[in-house]
């Protein structure tokens, strides 16, 4: 065995240990343990600026995108998302690369012996042990102190106001479209869930928000007001002025806080990525200049250009065309269905779905049948899996007996709706509904090399 294997099944161990706490679908509702974790560390969360993210849909891409223009900048950056869709080292980026297995074991050798200090402090009060994501974001901060970064990107895990990234305390609060999504963590009215969401607004933060359903918006402007912080929402404050369709992505025109910057390439598809891209720009200008210094027009064209969001209308095989998406709630959907009446040209889509038990899988399907030819229903690697013939029983109803078909497999059904399509030049196949299921087919299509069009 290399050094790297070995490095890298040092690597593996540390999300193993990770995945043996509470999983991620059942976050504690609570600050005060990991804010024990990071104070025993030092408090690595403020040993740099943060942009805190949040949002029911897009935040990942946001973020990606603003880290990108930072980056472009000079500064080096930190980023913290979830979920992996390969690897775990995936979630913590530093200065645009996943972070090394050597960092991560490093910095995990580092931690533990904290945590368990925290998890025995817990048991001792009655209350659970650190959760995985409770871990994670300590271990995460932890890592940014030591690579160091200027300044760390943070996407909230679930909700915000006791989502256990708010130990950090953003300089600019960020939110991306808020929609219904886990309702039964967060509320069962977008107004609940915004309201959980403008926790993160910290005392005279920046706040920066996409356009907001008013309900929303509410929220926004009254934790603002109470915390005396500065609000920059889209269309007044900024905006996407135009996109078009462009070879590998589209040109957009965005007009920012501080300057409108023209036909930028942005190598991503749909009009809700333009929309993401706006909210990032005006970020960046919140951060660097509180909104009133434009940006380098030739940093925001480098930070869009290496702007990469793996998962979203992501190609991963030619002929045929596969496509993976990780829409997994209806807001989500209907946005994929938009980008695909908008950016490509087929003639036949079948999706490979799959759904959590927690999705309102029938509303993402109902979104998706209008362009939808079939379905090849299956189900995601996950404890928390919708099973495969419940799923299938959903999109009967929606789209009928005909176009659904159900494999238990999930690489059974990429297959076979891979041949489905090979069969006639003008089909396509688009991998959605659970973010886990799009990981395991983007690591499938590399196995198997499905961009080799001899593959």
């Amino acid at each position: 065995m290399t050094d790297d294997d070995e490095l890298r099944d040092e690597a593996d161990a540390v999300y193993q240990a990770l995945l043996a706490r509470i999983g991620e679908g059942a976050p504690e509702r609570r600050l005060d343990a990991t804010r024990r974790a990071v104070e025993l560390l030092g408090d690595p969360q403020r040993a740099y600026p943060i942009i805190h993210i949040t949002g029911t849909n897009g935040k990942t891409s946001t973020s990606r995108i603003a880290e990108s223009i930072l980056r472009a900048y000079g500064l080096r950056t930190g980023l913290l998302t979830s979920p992996h869709l390969v690897r775990f080292n995936e979630r913590i980026m530093i200065d645009g690369q996943p972070i090394s297995d050597e960092a991560l074991v490093r910095n995990w050798d580092d931690v533990r012996p904290y945590l368990e200090i925290v998890d025995a402090e817990l048991e001792e009060q009655g209350s659970a042990p650190l959760t995985f994501f409770e871990a994670l974001t300590a271990l995460a901060f932890a890592a940014f102190a030591d690579a160091p970064v200027d300044v760390a990107v943070i996407e909230v895990g679930m909700g915000g106001e006791w989502d256990s990234t708010n130990v950090g305390d953003g300089q600019v609060a960020v939110f991306t479209p808020i929609s219904l999504d886990h309702t039964r963590q967060l509320g069962e009215t977008v107004r609940e869930i915004a309201r959980t969401k403008s926790g993160i607004i910290k005392p005279a933060a920046d706040v920066v928000s996409s356009a907001q359903v008013p309900e929303a918006m509410a929220e926004l402007e009254e934790a603002a007001r109470l915390t005396e912080s500065t609000l920059a929402a889209a269309p007044q404050a900024f905006d996407v002025v135009d996109t078009r369709v462009a070879v590998g992505g589209q040109l957009v025109t965005v007009r920012g806080r501080a300057a409108t910057y023209e036909d930028v390439f942005l190598p991503l598809y749909g009009d809700h990525q333009a929309q993401n891209a706006a909210v990032a720009v005006a970020a960046v200008e919140t951060f660097l200049g509180r909104g009133g210094q434009p940006l380098k027009t030739d940093l925001v064209e480098e930070g869009f250009a290496t702007a990469t969001s793996p998962g979203r209308l992501q190609l991963i095989g030619v002929e045929p065309t596969v496509l993976v998406d990780a829409a997994h709630n209806p807001a989500g959907a209907a946005t994929l269905a938009d980008a695909m009446r908008r950016y490509f040209d087929f003639d036949e889509l079948t999706f490979v779905l799959g759904s959590l038990g927690d999705k309102d899988a029938r509303g993402v399907v109902r979104a998706l049948v209008p362009v939808a030819t079939q379905f090849f229903v299956t189900e995601p690697a996950s404890d928390r899996a919708l099973p495969a013939e419940e799923l299938g029983d959903v999109v009967r109803d929606e789209a009928g007996d005909e176009a659904t078909i159900v494999y238990s497999d999930a690489l059974d059904a990429l297959e076979a709706a891979r041949e489905w399509a090979g069969e006639e030049p003008r089909r396509a196949v688009v991998v959605t509904g659970s973010i886990v299921l799009v990981g395991a087919a983007m690591a499938h299509a590399e196995e198997q090399g499905w961009k080799d069009a001899t593959a």
